[in-house]
């Protein structure tokens, strides 16, 4: 355990400005104001699932249209012009309605409550273990917004919106709201932004995309093959154990494993570089059917 915390903390203190120029996160960064960088969280994440190069192209095209001030931008947000700015928009399964109707709900958000985070904390019970209540909460009443000037109506059954709100109560991992979460609550350590107080790290579930998940059961930290909920605390409960008060600080570093240091789990060669070989049991079974 003592050699998998001193890996880890190696890779934690090795983050570079190189891996956040990869990562959406790095869209939060441009912005001063913490009301600006909260608005730009909830997209970027939202929009976060697919090729890297293409998740960081469409946030350009995005906040290229917000322009200096997206918290502004969103406060002032009007669904027919916004229709219209954003008619060409696509994302795999999302198209302009579906980010109109996130800029919608993100101004709902504002004006009901104030921010993003007091709108998320009405879901939230401060002694809660983790987030999966609230998570499914949030949703929930995300879902539930009146969504007419955007739809015309109720969300279309073409609509991909509710993909952006998925809840730990239908088995998803909830990747991109739990590297939302992430992102807003951790400290501000250069990478993550410090920005909420009412959620604390001790109660964030790490998100789990494909890199997490491989690299992860390379490492003992779960055993479960299905990139879900149980699979995302199953792994939380693991780091816990290393840093029960900041389970998830190294979710960065090892996502990046895979994002930019190209880790796919079959090429010893390139295993030979990587900063967990040590501890990785991977590289050995790699080394053993290449005959190395």
């Amino acid at each position: 355990m003592s050699s998998l915390r001193q890996t880890l903390d190696a890779l934690y203190e090795s983050r570079s400005p190189q891996h956040l120029a990869n990562d959406p996160l790095s869209f939060c960064h441009r912005y001063a104001d913490p009301a600006d960088r909260e608005v730009v969280a909830v997209i970027a994440s939202a929009f976060a699932y697919g090729n890297v190069a293409i998740i960081l192209r469409t946030l350009e095209s995005i906040f290229t249209v917000l322009g200096p001030s997206p918290r502004r931008y969103v406060e002032n947000f009007d669904p027919q012009a916004g229709l219209r700015a954003f008619s060409g928009f696509k994302h795999r399964f999302n198209d302009g309605r579906d980010l109109c109707a996130l800029l919608w709900a993100i101004r709902v958000m504002i004006e009901e409550a104030g921010s993003v985070e007091a709108f998320f904390l009405r879901a939230h019970d401060r002694a809660a273990a983790d987030v999966s209540a609230a998570l499914n909460g949030y949703s929930a009443a995300v879902l539930a917004i009146d969504y007419e000037p955007v739809f015309g109506g109720k969300i279309p059954p073409d609509s991909y919106f509710p993909f952006l709100f998925p809840a730990p109560a239908g088995g998803s991992a909830c990747k991109r709201l739990c590297m939302f979460l992430r992102w807003m609550v951790r400290p501000n350590d250069g990478i993550d932004l410090g920005l909420w107080r009412g959620v604390t790290p001790a109660q964030l579930v790490i998100p789990v995309d494909t890199h997490i998940s491989r690299i992860c059961r390379y490492l003992g930290f779960t055993g479960r093959k299905s990139a879900d909920w149980r699979m995302a605390r199953e792994i939380t409960d693991s780091l816990r154990r290393l840093d029960p008060l900041d389970p998830v600080k190294y979710d960065f570093s090892i996502a990046h494993i895979g994002i930019s240091d190209g880790c796919d789990g079959k090429d010893s060669l390139h295993c030979q570089g990587c900063p967990i070989s040590e501890i990785c049991p991977q590289l050995r079974a790699n080394r053993g059917k290449n005959g190395v």
